[in-house]
């Protein structure tokens, strides 16, 4: 990741940066970030380790589309997914819908010597877990995804599940949670019984349904927000979707990043 940083605006909440090849004699220098640096600039808050914290990492392109041909790899490139790995090796769960899982053939999140002293030093486990958001269980259980974790997959789901399919996630070696009287979730609830297990910081990649149950139930605390330098048109989703809010939330802008034309947005509640 190259920056280029600029001093802080006066009243200005963020620290702003600059595209590379900026004006020559502007103050600013071009250096590569490291991933201790990209850890330190995407930390957690300090509450993090004993209140839940709920991130979002997502993905736009510049009219608004959230994913091409029903993925979201189209749209990113190499610092994104940069981005995506250390915010994976910051968190203790990454949430994600159902339907994102089959979208994009999630797998368990890997292992990175990178972030293994810092994690245990957190009292975080090797890696995050996965924690997949789900009403009909409608999941391959025979994929890696929840036969081959390093650490138990997560199965976020309403307590009126069919029972068959509890028990074929649980066969699985998945750890069926309930966060809901029916057979859906409810978001405030699922992140109230992730922290209950232990995991505060959390992250959510999604899906725009997801992201969007999150906005609307006022439990999503920051959005890390990639602007990809592209076109689609179309009808792709936008990265939150459902119902509305009856009064848009405020975010503060809380710092940017830019690389090959990309910006790297960090926004938290205000």
């Amino acid at each position: 990741m190259t920056e280029r940083t600029t001093a802080r605006a006066s009243g200005g909440a963020a620290e702003g940066t600059l595209p590379e090849g900026g004006a020559e004699g502007s103050g600013c220098a071009d250096r590569e970030w490291s991933l201790a640096e990209l850890a330190r600039a995407y930390a957690y808050p300090d509450s993090a380790g004993r209140e839940a914290w709920l991130r979002a990492n997502m993905v736009s392109t510049l009219d608004g589309a959230g994913q091409h041909d029903g993925r979201s790899q189209p749209i990113s490139g190499a610092a994104d997914m940069r981005i995506f790995g250390t915010l994976r090796g910051l968190a203790d769960v990454v949430v994600v819908g159902a339907e994102t899982v089959r979208q994009e053939g999630y797998r368990p999140v890997r292992e990175r010597a990178e972030f293994a002293g810092a994690r245990t030093a957190a009292g975080q486990a090797v890696v995050a877990a996965v924690a997949v958001v789900t009403a009909s269980l409608d999941l391959d259980f025979s994929l890696p995804l929840f036969t081959s974790p390093l650490v138990p997959t997560l199965v976020l789901t309403g307590a009126a599940a069919a029972p068959d399919r509890v028990a074929a996630a649980e066969k699985a070696g998945a750890r069926v949670v309930v966060a809901g009287d029916g057979v859906g979730v409810d978001p405030a609830r699922a992140v109230r019984a992730l922290a209950g297990l232990g995991h505060t910081r959390l992250l959510t990649e999604g899906g725009p349904r997801l992201l969007g149950q999150f906005v609307a139930a006022g439990v999503l605390d920051e959005l890390c927000l990639t602007v990809s330098p592209m076109l689609t048109a179309g009808h792709a989703q936008r990265i939150a979707g459902g119902p509305g809010v009856a009064v848009p939330r405020r975010f503060e802008l809380v710092s940017l990043l830019e690389e090959a034309g990309f910006l790297f947005g960090r926004y938290r509640r205000s």
